[in-house]
């Protein structure tokens, strides 16, 4: 009796939470992962919502020692080398859920429908966001990333240009879904949000 393929019919891709903090934080002018959020680091909570959300795993994109960070596979190469760096450390395909740290308002339920609208989508976003998004890790897909950190024009390096090349598909949000996907990159968003 054989075993059935990882991926088929019978048996789904495992779904792997991904939480992107390798950045530099230099428009907040701190740790974004590590800022007090409800009182615990930015980090901790957004692992937690993946969890809550029924993710088979979670890991960290960046050099963070303490939560098992995985180092960006090309340094200084933005979101997509933090993506490489994932994809060489999963020797399997994947549906990767993906988030920033810096998005302290999202909840499990709207990443819930990000898991499992549209299954047989390559990519997936809530429309007029980059993030979060689900994306399908394979063969296909892995040397596209690698293509696309090889070029020359920084753009062509983006989670947008990854998205176009891929074929993004988009979900549709209403006014206070929207709202959770309000990202803190500066300090004045940070006090807006955190209150």
């Amino acid at each position: 009796m054989t075993k059935p393929v990882v991926g088929t019919a019978t048996e789904p891709l495992p779904c792997i939470g991904v939480v992107l903090a390798g950045g530099l934080s230099s428009r907040m002018g701190r740790d974004k992962a590590l800022l007090d959020w409800q009182g615990r680091p930015l980090i901790e909570r957004q692992l937690a919502v993946l969890r809550e959300a029924g993710i088979d795993d979670v890991r960290v994109s960046g050099h963070r020692p303490g939560y098992h960070g995985v180092v960006d596979a090309m340094p200084q190469a933005g979101p997509l080398g933090g993506l490489a760096g994932i994809a060489d450390a999963l020797v399997s395909d994947a549906e990767l859920l993906v988030i920033p740290v810096d998005m302290p308002l999202l909840h499990a339920a709207l990443l819930r429908r990000l898991r499992d609208e549209q299954p047989h989508a390559r990519c997936l976003r809530f429309a007029g966001h980059v993030l979060p998004m689900r994306w399908h890790l394979d063969a296909h897909s892995r040397s596209m990333l690698l293509a696309l950190l090889q070029r020359d024009d920084p753009r062509q390096r983006s989670l947008r240009a990854l998205q176009a090349a891929t074929g993004s598909s988009e979900i549709a949000l209403n006014v206070a879904e929207a709202t959770q996907l309000t990202d803190c990159n500066t300090q004045a968003n940070w006090n807006e949000v955190a209150g």
